[in-house]
Formats: C-alpha cells, structure tokens, sequence
C-alpha cells in the first residue's frame, strides 16, 4: 500500500506517495527541476547538486531533491504539511553556484559541439549562467576515450554526473567504465582501455547532458534544427521500439528512441539506432526484368506486364518477407488466393498455429517481464534477438527475479540457473510439479530457434503444458517484425513453406533469408538488392520502413504505425501500391472468373483489413488472447539454437549497412580466443 503524503511545494498543497523524491514530487506539482545526474530509469547519484531546493523548517541550507525522499521531510511547528520552495532566493543563489562550478573547466565547444542545440547544459546555463568567468586559471583537459566505432568522445566537456556509467552497469549489465580520482583528478574511464561490449551501448549518447559522449557515425552531419522529426516503429527486431527518425532532405540522418513504458521504455537497441546508413546503399530504384540469364532495367509498364503475365502462367505462391508492413502482406494474400494459389509468412519453418492467438503470440506483455517472479526462456537468446527486451528480464532479475534457461548457455548480462541445453530437458522441466508457483508471477518465453524444427508444434505445445501447470503466461519472443501481423491476416496455408516450394510462380514480398531452389518463375518486391533480389526474374523495387506508412505488429501482438519519413529512391513505390497496381493490370487479362482489389487506397485497403480483422484498429493497445491448448506431440532429440547468430546483419538492411559489417567483425573477433605469444 502507498503512503500518501501532504507537502507545500511553491504554495501549491498536493498529496504524493511518500516514498516519492522530492523532485518526482515537483513533478507531479508542474514544476520542473533542473539536473544533471538524476535520471528516473537509473539508481540515484546526488552529485551535480542541480537540482538543490529550499526545505522550509529543515537545515539552513539547500537540499538535492533527487535525493530526498518526501518521507523524510518534517511536518511543521502544529502539524502542518511541510514546504518546500524551488524558486526562492536562496535556491537561485544556490544554483547559479552550481553552474558556476561546473563551467569552470568546460570548454567554449558549443559551435563545433554536436549536442549543440539539445544541450542541457545549454538550457540550464541559459536560465542559471553568467556571461562572465571569475575564474582565470588554464581549464583542465582529459584524455579522449576509444569506446568502439559507435560513441565518440571528449572527456573535456564531461562534467561527472556518471549517468553512462549508471547505464551501462545497471541496465546493460557490463563493467567496462567508471569512474577514478578525486577531486579535480576525477574522470570518467573504461576499465584497461576495453571497448564497451554490448548492444545497447549507443543509449548512452542520450543520457549524457553535455556533448561528451556523441554519436560517432553522426558526427558533423547536421544539426538538430535542420532535421526533420518523424515518430515511427523500429524493425530491426519484433520488439517494436518507438523511434524518431530524424531526416535532412530526402536522406535518413539518424534514428532516436521514444519512450513508451510498455514496449522499449526510453532504449533502442544498436541496430536500431545505427543502421540508417543502410537505407542509402544497395537500393532497387527501378523495376529489372531478366533476360537471356541477365537482369536489365524496364520501365513500371513493362515490369506490371511482365509480372502479371507471369502470374496466369501457372501455379502461383506468395511468401511474406520479415520486415514487410501488415498492408502488403493483406494485399498479397488477397492478389495470390484471388489467383487460386497459397501464401505463407512463416518462411524460416517455424511451427506457429495459424489462427491461435494465443499459441503465436502468447497471453503476456513486454511488462509483465518486469513484474515476473519467475522466467523460463526456452530455445531464445534475447541479448540477441531482442536486447531491449533482455534488459526487461535484467530489470526483473534486479528486483529478485529468478530466470531459468533451457537452451545454449549464453552471457545474458544476469545470472540464471541453466537446466540443459536440450528437448529431454524442456520435457524433464514440464514434468516437475509446480503448485508453490500459483502465488507467483511467472512468464515462460519461448523463442523461434524452439519452434522451427520438425517438433515445433510439440515445443510449443509442451510449452503452453507448463504455463497451464505454474499459472504461468506465455511469451512467444519474434525475430521477425512482420511476423505476428501476418499471421494476424491469415497469410498462411495448411502445408506451409512446402506448398510454395511446389509453385511454379513465386511472388517473393522482401523474403531475403531463404533461398529459392532453380526451377520456379521468382518475382521480388523489396527494397534491397539482396538474395532475394539475386534470385529473381522480375524485381519490383519498394519503399523500406521509413519510406512509407505501414502497421507492424509487434511481438506481444501490439498494432503500431510506422511512419513515412521520406520517400523512396528513384522509381521505387509503396509496397501496397505495387500490389494495387499487379491487381489493375490483371484486369486486362483474361484469367478464369475475372479479378478484382476491394481497395484502391491505403485507407480503403485499411478500412477492409480492420473489417475483417478487427483488433488491428486498436493501434497501441494489446488484445487478450483467448487460451486454446495445443494438442500435444512427441517431442524429438537435439539442442536448442537461438534463431539469430550474428545480432548486427540479420536482414538485407542490416546487411547492406557499413558500419553493421564493422560492428559484426568486431563482435566475431572478441568472441575467438586470444592466443598467447609463443
């Protein structure tokens, strides 16, 4: 139960937990604090003395309200509520004190600085600096620390509220930086000039007030008033982290994170935010028709002509890529079976139950992680699939969580209790009795590297056994972002990725990891000219993710729009609009019963798909899935392997990125052996 307590806060009574700091307290009165060090997400540091108020009846002098909580004041002479002042004479005497300090040694940078125009130091300077020093002595300079390829830095600038290292600590769960010295000898360093190794280390550019720790791919490129904001979903993972896609002309400058507490709270994984210069490279910008073995350009024309010819030449199959919007992937399945063939979306062979939500997607939230008193991840590693996600579990596991691993035994950033890496261990841990577990929360979490052997279906159903015996819910971890809304439209068929491979036509929608045997006639929508792209006979070049406006379905089965913050290069065009354009040129061509779109804009085709799927309307909100049992099945032999093995090149965009290739050497390099000089 919540202790609620009176304050006076600027002579405004309001009622807040008494557990509440003094400064989450203003918060909740309107009144914003200045700081530095305080970050809701990290543990308290108290050490820029920012945000140093006035304790009316307490010691004679200010207070950090970062630091003191509301239970901790002292009610007045009669039992009056306490007060606290944040505007009076001796707060702003304090604080032009602090920023007085904290500009002694920080250096005149900001027209070469990149945090410039999104300083905090810059705004609070504004409001609580002078335009004059008192001190004259030389300002003290720090040695620049090498971070890796992807945080640049300038020590100089860094005033010590170690929010980075807070970061990496305790959300990210590695130990390579800190702090050494005191006094004026103190700075911020990186355990024997190591590297940071994690994939989430890109956050703490964010974090850092001042421009001492800065994006290095981004590093004089633009300014923050150049670029337009854009607040879209991220696709690297089945997370669906909220961004901001921040463009500068037609170019794609950097991608931020949003928050949302219920999703990807104010992090992004690497990936996500570093993998725009990828949308520039490797580009389909016009349609190619391949002729005599080799592929030449052609005109839209003459590749909807070409394709729709194709499409009544025989027997056809669609396959729905994994970063293809729910739009396209509705559209597609409407074009195929229109034309009397089947389309699959579960392209890497998973055995997800078409039309069982609650087998596919699963009955918990991204936050229920959070709470969990128990998590089993079974077949998954989320340090690769889905690092924001395994900060989650890091959380609960900070909070006294016990998480249980069956699967590859893989550094997690937490310690968990390993029971084996294989099925007789998935069927030893259903078999334990579980009843101590029903006055607890617990999630079991069961990832595709489970789900895509031949006994797919029996893992899934054995997983859903436990969470039926502890009372447990079940998350189903995605590593594709266009999966579950695929499966939410029905774009599967009985026999699977078997059917398409008997096709003598295949429409390929951005399917890039699989590859397709000789034999079928290959028609390839994507964006990237990758395999897919390599094994077509007509490519059709489409938009990518920041391109065009499209729904994705995240991993606990949340509907989330992507927004458009550019176009297309060249004579690429939205992937819904391809579909449209394929379906106007059968029109004028006699196939058996005629063929018509029930949509010829995104709204009407929208309008159809929320009329036939209704839960897709709900943008943000995470439907209950319906609890329906799995029958069950003999389970086979073998270990668990996570379905992502290289974190940084897992899709064609990834794959086409620069910096991704670097990143994923670097990480291949760290993981071999060193060998001792001989």
């Amino acid at each position: 139960m919540s202790d609620l307590r009176k304050v006076v806060i600027d002579g405004t009574e309001i009622e807040v937990d008494g557990a509440m700091t003094l400064i989450q307290a203003c918060e909740e009165a309107g009144i914003e604090i200045p700081r530095f060090c305080y970050h809701e997400r990290l543990t308290i540091a108290g050490n820029c003395r920012m945000c140093l108020v006035e304790v009316v009846g307490g010691p004679p002098k200010p207070a950090a309200s970062c630091a003191m909580q509301v239970k901790d004041l002292r009610p007045g002479p009669e039992g009056q509520p306490p007060v606290v002042k944040t505007n009076s004479p001796m707060v702003k005497k304090a604080r032009e004190g602090v920023m007085e300090f904290l500009l002694i040694n920080h250096p005149l940078d900001c027209p070469i600085c990149d945090q410039g125009g999104e300083c905090d130091l810059q705004d609070q300077a504004m409001a609580y600096g002078v335009d004059f020093s008192r001190y004259r002595e030389p300002k003290r300079a720090v040695e620049d620390l090498d971070l890796g390829p992807l945080v640049e830095t300038h020590m100089t600038r860094c005033i010590s509220c170690t929010r980075c290292v807070r970061f990496t600590t305790e959300v990210a769960g590695i130990h390579q930086m800190g702090q050494t010295g005191r006094g004026e000898d103190a700075e911020i360093t990186s355990y024997l000039g190591q590297t940071l190794d994690s994939n989430l280390q890109g956050n703490i550019i964010d974090l850092c007030p001042v421009g001492a720790l800065v994006s290095k791919p981004y590093a004089f490129t633009a300014r923050p008033w150049e670029l337009t904001k854009t607040e879209s979903i991220d696709i690297m993972d089945a997370l669906g982290s909220n961004i901001r896609v921040d463009t500068k002309g037609r170019e794609v400058m950097r991608f931020l994170p949003r928050n949302h507490d219920g999703v990807n709270e104010e992090w992004i994984s690497d990936k996500t935010r570093f993998v725009w210069d990828g949308l520039r490279r490797q580009r389909l910008d016009k349609p190619y028709i391949r002729e005599n073995g080799k592929l030449r350009p052609a005109t839209w024309p003459e590749a909807l002509e070409a394709t729709a010819k194709a499409l009544t030449g025989g027997k056809v199959a669609g396959m729905v890529g994994d970063l293809a919007p729910v739009e396209a992937a509705f559209a597609l399945k409407t074009l195929i079976e229109g034309l009397g063939g089947v389309v699959e979306c579960r392209t890497d062979g998973a055995k997800l139950p078409a039309g069982n939500r609650s087998a596919y997607v699963g009955t918990a939230t991204i936050e229920d992680l959070e709470f969990a008193d128990k998590i089993l991840l079974v077949g998954t590693n989320p340090a690769l699939e889905a690092p924001v996600l395994n900060a989650r579990i890091r959380k609960a596991w900070t909070k006294g969580a016990d998480v249980i691993v069956v699967g590859e035994a893989v550094d997690l950033t937490y310690e968990y209790e390993h029971m084996g890496t294989d099925r007789a261990t998935l069927a030893h841990v259903a078999g334990l009795d579980m009843t101590e577990l029903h006055d607890k929360n617990c999630v079991v979490v069961v990832g595709q590297g489970a789900l895509t052997g031949e006994d797919g279906a029996a893992v899934l159903a054995e997983v859903q056994g436990i969470c039926e015996k502890s009372g447990g819910k079940l998350l189903v971890l995605h590593s594709a972002a266009s999966r579950v809304g695929a499966m939410d439209v029905d774009a599967t068929n009985p026999d699977g990725m078997a059917a398409v491979q008997q096709a003598e036509v295949i429409y390929n929608l951005g399917a890039d990891e699989i590859d397709i045997a000789e034999g079928p006639f290959v028609i390839y929508q994507g964006s990237h000219g990758d395999r897919g792209a390599h094994r077509a006979d007509i490519i059709l070049p489409g938009a990518a993710y920041t391109e065009e406006d499209g729904l994705f379905v995240n991993t606990e089965g949340r509907p989330q729009l992507a927004a458009r913050a550019g176009f297309p290069p060249g004579e690429a065009k939205p992937n819904w609009a391809i579909l449209r354009a394929i379906a106007g040129q059968l029109r004028n061509i006699p196939i058996p019963g005629g063929f018509g779109f029930p949509f010829d804009s995104l709204g009407q085709l929208r309008q159809e798909l929320v009329k036939r799927h209704p839960h897709l309307g709900d943008i943000d909100e995470v439907p209950e899935n319906a609890w329906q049992a799995l029958e069950k099945g003999a389970l086979g032999s073998g270990d668990f392997h996570s379905a992502v093995t290289d974190f940084y090149l897992t899709n064609p965009i990834a794959r086409a990125s620069e910096l991704m290739a670097e990143l994923s050497a670097n990480a291949k390099a760290r993981r071999q052996e060193a060998l001792a000089a001989e």
